[in-house]
């Protein structure tokens, strides 16, 4: 038995300023035939399950790339065809296998292509034919088409988010296609609309429970798997949205069903799953009233329209400006992407207090820079966090600073990076000496993958809407492809059916 594996991933925010080319992925994470053998990290998480599980079996593995970019504007044709053609080219000289494996985000978008991994899918299936079993492992932040449905046998998304289970939901798929190439199941999937554009997060209560659902549901009935796609809001393409994916053994018909039932399920709980988001002010009083009231540990601010993993430039100043406005001291910020303002910290060294300009650079979506006396407190030439699936991202060159402009307050902690990067762990602090135990405020640039690593040294947790490239506005973002038939845009996306969510 021969397994072919390969990993091709990022998320795309077509609103974003920045450009993904070659350097966005082969800077990052680019492996070549040997991308499960290394250290964990992300993108080769699911290659590492399924060489173990496969070498296991007494498979023969041929694995081919592994590349995984950090979600920027769409990513350039010539790179996206390079990087396809490399997998195709792989596989050409691999046959015949008797499986395929792929991790694909499932929200990449290039020149020229809305739908990324239905056409590496697609291309994939016209090699290997209809008979050999084609999984793949998404992100639930995923634009699910009829293209990847139509060519795929069994497609799993993460459950969790933070995206925890990635290992889990690797197996889950490698057991499926197993048991698919041995006879013992016929997968058959289906799609189910939900017509909606959000934000849902698992670890909180009314999702906490459907998530437990959508997992006993798996193995019952004949039904194998259960994704709920919530959907990438900043992708202006035709097929963006929340949909639901069910694979069944061999029941079409079943599949339907189950997927309009939960797809249900996340419309009727449509008024109670949103998050609500404080503006900054609101937050600051907030953390201000409740580290009062409990001095022992600080309040964590999501600044979520500035976060690097939707394809931020994660050098907004807004939330910044007014902690220092209000003359709040007791802060860590983090991380700003500004190489220009470490490259000056690394010149000047530890100890040395100057001034710089920190942040605002990228474009519109940055605001303002801030202009501050800051002092080095703390530098690294290569500084790193962990991060999802139990590796590690880099940070590349990094500085703690103390800044405040002059004559404003005691200063506020800030964590400057020359690779862009989301905040997911408090290493991204105390990894450069930056205590966390002492503040009252953590501003942490990030959506939610930060959850994991901050809540446990919290009060509260709040989520902040300030300005930035992924704000959480979304009946009105501002799509010009995207039809508007979803809520909440609409109250009722389905009326013009007849119906409701089951239509």
């Amino acid at each position: 038995m021969k397994l072919f594996m390969a990993a091709l991933a990022t998320e795309t925010n077509t609103f974003s300023p920045i450009p993904s080319g070659r350097t966005a992925f082969h800077g990052r994470e680019y492996f070549r035939g040997d991308g499960s053998l290394h250290p964990p990290r992300l993108g080769n998480v699911p290659l590492i399950e399924w060489r173990r599980l496969a070498e296991a079996d007494g498979w023969e593995v041929a694995e081919s790339l592994c590349a995984f970019a950090t979600p920027a504007g769409s990513t350039q044709k010539p790179v996206y065809e390079g990087l396809r053609e490399e997998i195709l080219d792989d596989l050409r000289r691999a046959m015949p296998v008797d499986v395929v494996l792929l991790f694909l985000h499932g929200a990449m978008v290039a020149d020229g292509y809305d739908d990324c991994e239905g056409d590496v899918l697609e291309k994939i299936r016209a090699i290997v034919g209809p008979d050999v079993p084609v999984g793949v492992e998404i992100d639930l932040h995923c634009h699910l088409t009829e293209r990847m449905r139509a060519n795929a046998d069994v497609i799993v998304a993460f459950k969790e988010y933070p995206h925890t289970d990635i290992p889990a939901r690797a197996q889950q798929l490698y057991r499926l296609c197993k048991a698919a190439q041995r006879g013992e199941i016929r997968p058959v999937m289906a799609l189910h609309d939900c017509r909606m554009i959000g934000v849902w997060r698992p670890p909180f209560e009314p999702m906490r429970s459907l998530v437990q659902e959508m997992t006993d549901q798996e193995g019952r009935d004949g039904i194998l798997s259960v994704s709920f796609g919530h959907g990438f809001p900043w992708a202006d393409i035709p097929d963006v949205g929340a949909k639901m994916l069910v694979v069944a053994d061999g029941d079409p018909d079943k599949a339907r069903q189950v997927a309009e039932r939960f797809a249900r399920r996340i419309w009727d709980l449509r008024d109670v799953t949103p998050q609500r988001y404080d503006t900054i002010d609101e937050a600051i009083d907030i953390a201000l009233a409740v580290t009062s009231a409990d001095g022992s540990r600080p309040v964590v601010l999501a600044d979520v329209a500035d976060n690097a993993g939707a394809g931020a430039p994660s050098d907004n100043t807004a939330i910044l400006h007014r902690l220092i406005a209000r003359g709040i001291s007791g802060v860590a910020s983090g991380c700003y992407w500004d190489p220009v303002a470490v490259g000056f910290c690394l010149e000047a060294g530890v100890g040395a207090t100057f001034d710089l300009r920190v942040g605002g650079k990228t474009g519109v979506a940055s605001g303002l820079p801030a202009d501050l006396r800051v002092t080095v407190m703390g530098l690294s030439e290569d500084h790193s966090q962990r991060s999802l699936g139990g590796g590690r991202s880099s940070y590349g060159a990094s500085a703690w600073v103390r800044g405040c402009e002059p004559g404003k307050g005691k200063g506020i902690d800030l964590i400057l990076t020359s690779v862009r990067q989301q905040t997911h762990s408090p290493e991204a602090f105390t990894g450069l000496g930056c205590t966390l135990d002492d503040k009252r405020i953590i501003v942490v640039k990030s959506m939610q993958h930060f959850y994991t690593g901050f809540a446990p040294l919290a009060a509260d947790v709040r989520y902040v809407a300030a300005p930035g490239a992924v704000a959480p506005d979304f009946a009105s973002l501002p799509y010009t492809r995207r039809a508007p038939d979803y809520w909440p845009r609409v109250a009722d996306p389905f009326s013009a059916q007849g119906g409701g969510a089951g239509s």
